[in-house]
């Protein structure tokens, strides 16, 4: 059931790009405030979407905090970075003289729900690669271990933890779909997958829907970025085991990064920013890809490679190479049976 009022959201930015704010714009509708509120949705303040600064904006952060404006869902963008030597002075809130984390960790105690937006938020994301100088985290993990800045045992008032909607950036509408459950209380643990990702988009593969799946089922495989064929075998793509619906829920609408020419890389994913190879490389034991298949056992996989590989029709085998159709399906009788 819908609650009384609605959803009271803050969104606030921490260490990061602001690209997960620049991605939901991009939402599939043609008024935006107009879609939030119908679903009952009330954005208290966004940096970027809020006309409100300075003065007025520290003010609404301490009403929060005094308990004179109710706080629904507390949103970041961004790792929390707790640099130099836990103190957070690497990112002072303007105007308040008080580190970033300090005022997170207080409106997180105060919030009904804590939602990470990103995989910064999440997990620390492309803020906390290499060595890492500012000491980022995300909300409750570090990469995938639990802790983060609230800690492991951290629950908000309704008892959730940290909601992880992870993805660089992540998708417009894995937000929304969040905050419209939230609004009628109709997000639960058990929604949630084991790393805290609402299930909705979390329990598809990026492989699900993809346009390449054909050339998949072949191994017949793409050589460079502008061929027609499956990414996995060489050119680095992760999309039968990173979880996201990305190519059933299409970005703006009409496309995703596969459909582009673009590999997976896995952001929805904890330590995706450090895979340890170019994101546009596979890399291989013996001449077989290290990162196989969600749930598929090497031996299967090999055997299913090649006995796909010798029952590959020239139609797949040489439109995989090229940048366009070049052998067209063959046209059989329509009477099929």
């Amino acid at each position: 059931m819908a609650s009384a009022r609605p959803l009271k959201v803050l969104w606030l930015q921490s260490g990061g790009c602001g690209g997960c704010s620049m991605s939901l714009l991009c939402a599939d509708t043609t008024d935006f405030q107009g879609h939030l509120r119908d679903a009952g949705v009330d954005l208290l303040w966004h940096p970027s979407l809020s006309l409100s600064s300075g003065e007025e904006v520290i003010d609404l952060l301490q009403a929060v905090l005094d308990g004179r404006v109710p706080l629904d869902a507390l949103c970041i963008e961004g790792s929390l970075l707790r640099g130099p030597y836990g103190s957070g002075r690497f990112h002072m809130l303007a105007g308040t003289g008080v580190p970033m984390i300090h005022w997170v960790r207080q409106l997180a105690a105060r919030a009904k729900h804590v939602v990470a937006i990103g995989s910064c938020a999440a997990w620390g994301g492309i803020t906390a690669g290499g060595d890492n100088p500012t000491d980022a985290c995300g909300l409750q993990f570090e990469d995938d271990r639990p802790g983060g800045l609230l800690g492991a045992g951290f629950r908000s008032s309704s008892g959730l933890p940290v909601i992880n909607i992870a993805g660089c950036p992540t998708h417009p509408s894995w937000v929304i779909d969040t905050l419209m459950a939230l609004a009628v209380d109709g997000l639960t643990d058990a929604d949630l997958d084991p790393l805290n990702r609402p299930r909705f988009y979390a329990d598809q593969l990026v492989h699900h829907g993809c346009t390449r799946n054909e050339y998949y089922e072949f191994k017949a495989s793409a050589e460079k970025p502008s061929d027609l064929g499956c990414l996995m075998e060489h050119m680095g793509c992760k999309g039968t085991q990173v979880h996201a619906d990305c190519n059933i829920r299409l970005w703006n609408g009409e496309g995703s990064c596969t459909r582009g020419g673009y590999a997976c890389i896995a952001c929805t994913e904890p330590g995706f920013q450090e895979p340890g190879h170019p994101f546009h490389e596979t890399p291989k034991l013996a001449g077989i890809p290290i990162g196989l298949p969600t749930d598929m056992p090497k031996a299967w996989f090999v055997a299913l490679a090649s006995l796909s590989k010798s029952a590959t029709p020239k139609r797949v085998k040489y439109n995989a190479v090229e940048d366009h159709l070049v052998v067209k399906p063959a046209i059989r009788k329509t009477r099929l049976k």
